[in-house]
């Protein structure tokens, strides 16, 4: 009876230390809502030419600023050792709002655009793989591009610019630091918190067609914008 009862207790604490592992060899998804909240600074406007011909006019006291977004995102991740994880992060492409700053203030939102960003994380997660509480840290890179860049705000393209402007912004690679920690729900189920530090810059160019005394001209500004957004992300996800 003590021998049956002795193999029963271990039974039952193999199925206790294996009902929440995230081991090695472990495939998992995640979906959640993700929140961007932009730390952001500008440099003035800058036109760098006038009717094809090179110029350096900064304009003092302008700039621009960038909206908190939020949007729905999801992750897949494999875990290399029973510590070590890779982890692809996507989300749907969340709109940010341009806002005036300095001079600019007044206009209130100047334009839009939305921003892409994939990135891969390589995560190292602490406690033992059966642990429901696993904290980890992660450091990956991604890579930014914005789509739907447009002024929106009439008057501002009109009484500042002096006519239609198209927008354009670089693309770019940034580093991702990350600190966060998941909860087993069940053998298959967890919910996660994590929090990411992006030190992300872009420039944005415009291309105006100006009216002006002489006729109209094509008019090419630029201002650098430094985002360095801090990404909150909630989340639920299942293990196979």
């Amino acid at each position: 009876m003590k021998l049956k009862q002795a193999i029963t207790g271990v039974a039952a604490l193999a199925c206790i230390t294996t009902a929440h592992a995230q081991s090695a060899g472990t495939f998992y998804v995640t979906t959640g809502w993700f929140h961007l909240a932009p730390q952001d600074s500008s440099h003035p406007l800058k036109e760098t030419s006038v009717g094809g011909s090179p110029v350096n006019i900064e304009i003092p006291n302008t700039g621009a600023s960038l909206s908190d977004a939020d949007t729905a995102g999801f992750t897949a991740g494999y875990f290399v050792t029973d510590h070590i994880a890779t982890e692809l992060v996507m989300g749907i492409p969340p709109r940010f709002d341009l806002n005036g700053t300095g001079q600019f203030a007044s206009f209130g939102k100047l334009g839009e655009a939305r921003q892409w960003s994939p990135t891969l994380l390589f995560k190292y997660y602490f406690r033992a793989p059966e642990s429901r509480f696993r904290p980890y840290l992660g450091l990956g890179v991604t890579r930014t591009w914005f789509t739907g860049e447009q002024i929106t705000n009439s008057q501002f393209e009109q009484g500042v610019l002096h006519g239609p402007t198209s927008v354009t912004t670089d693309s770019s690679w940034a580093p991702v630091f990350n600190v966060g920690f998941t909860f087993a729900i069940d053998q298959h189920w967890f919910a996660g918190v994590s929090v990411s530090y992006v030190p992300l810059s872009t420039t944005a160019k415009l291309n105006t067609q100006a009216n002006t005394p002489v006729g109209t001209l094509t008019v090419a500004s630029e201002t650098k914008i430094k985002l360095n957004p801090i990404v909150t992300y909630i989340n639920v996800g299942y293990r196979f």
